[in-house]
């Protein structure tokens, strides 16, 4: 039973992704949840994925598809891959200018479980194979004949 749980969880977290329904995402993890994103800093708190939110969704509108969910017999871990498919729509701070980019991109996360709710998130892609989608097209790559 913990397993189909657990699963159920994950499915809403990802439904809520997909939703663009941050508050439902928040309202799935714990207080003290760790949070580590891709090429980034452990975040821990539940008001830090709060922020995160927020960032993200002023940056990037995002959605997933062909999402593959994997959870342990306990129902204490589960792995998603995944694709995004997403548009850059306000430039973050490091990366490329945004105007409206879109792109997708493999993905992965790690999930840990306790007492039913979500206690870790772990993300991973490859941020290159993004820039590379995003990155102002200039023209220097192409042939000339």
């Amino acid at each position: 039973m913990p397993n189909k749980q657990s699963r159920f969880l994950i499915d809403t977290y990802f439904a809520a992704f997909n939703a663009g329904d941050t508050k439902k995402m928040e309202s799935l993890v714990t207080e003290d949840l760790i949070h580590d994103v891709n090429q980034g800093e452990r975040r821990v708190g539940k008001d830090k994925f709060w922020s995160f939110n927020v960032h993200m969704s002023r940056c990037y509108k995002e959605r997933l598809s062909d999402i593959v969910l994997f959870v342990n017999e306990a129902g204490t871990r589960a792995a998603a891959e995944f694709i995004v498919h997403g548009t850059y729509i306000n430039t973050d701070e490091g990366l490329p200018a945004a105007e409206g980019q879109t792109y997708d991109l493999p993905a992965g996360s790690f999930f840990e479980i306790r007492d039913g709710q979500i206690a870790r998130i772990t993300t991973y892609y490859n941020l290159q194979n993004w820039i590379d989608q995003v990155k102002p097209d200039t023209g220097e790559d192409a042939e000339t004949s």
